[in-house]
């Protein structure tokens, strides 16, 4: 399994501005700019951690997942959520032929832990032995940061401070912070939304 990442969140969707008032930084000099580069890195490390430690996507993008065998042959679990549409389903054969799936053969399970690939048929199209199946879709609360639940959005901003107020600490940055290390704040945001995987992953996960 291979989840690829298509499409980036652009520079303008991310809420500098609001990171700004967030860590009550002073505005109206000359050099208000200078620091936005540091600024939204911290809150792309803190989104993408927020993102890795729940599975949810927060800002719209496009991902392609790759899978050599179903886990379910009627539905398949996707990795992340919540997936607003599925935009190709592909079947490739281990010579490389690819076959586009008609969209009548399947559809989109919508859930905000576990959204499913779902046959309209019987069974999921048959991925041929030594070939993989390519999903393609969009997952995300919205394009824009209005669009992303407010405990979420909360706990990027704390993450994000955390990380900005260590940032001349080389044992407390950005890139030291691991999941299991994340405030307890923010670890209490964001509870609800993490995904609780029962009987061993089975069910289609």
């Amino acid at each position: 399994m291979m989840l690829v990442e298509q499409t980036t969140v652009p520079g303008a969707a991310m809420p500098v501005a609001q990171f700004k008032d967030h860590l009550r930084l002073g505005t109206g000099f000359a050099d208000d700019g200078v620091q936005d580069q540091l600024l939204e890195t911290f809150l792309r490390a803190a989104m993408a951690a927020i993102e890795a430690s729940t599975g949810k996507i927060l800002l719209s993008r496009d991902f392609t997942w790759t899978l050599t065998a179903w886990r379910d042959l009627a539905a398949q679990a996707l990795p992340v959520a919540p997936v607003s549409q599925i935009t190709s389903l592909t079947i490739t054969d281990r010579l490389g032929g690819d076959e586009l799936i008609s969209t009548d053969r399947y559809t989109l399970e919508a859930d905000l832990h576990r959204p499913r690939l779902v046959s309209t048929g019987i069974c999921l199209p048959a991925i041929p032995v030594g070939g993989q199946v390519g999903i393609a879709f969009e997952a995300g609360f919205g394009p824009n940061w209005s669009d992303i639940p407010s405990d979420l959005a909360q706990a990027v901003m704390l993450l994000a401070a955390t990380y900005y107020e260590n940032r001349a600490d080389s044992g407390a940055g950005a890139g030291a912070i691991g999941q299991a290390q994340l405030p307890a704040m923010v670890n209490a945001l964001i509870g609800r939304y993490r995904t609780v995987r029962l009987f061993g992953g089975g069910g289609g996960a």
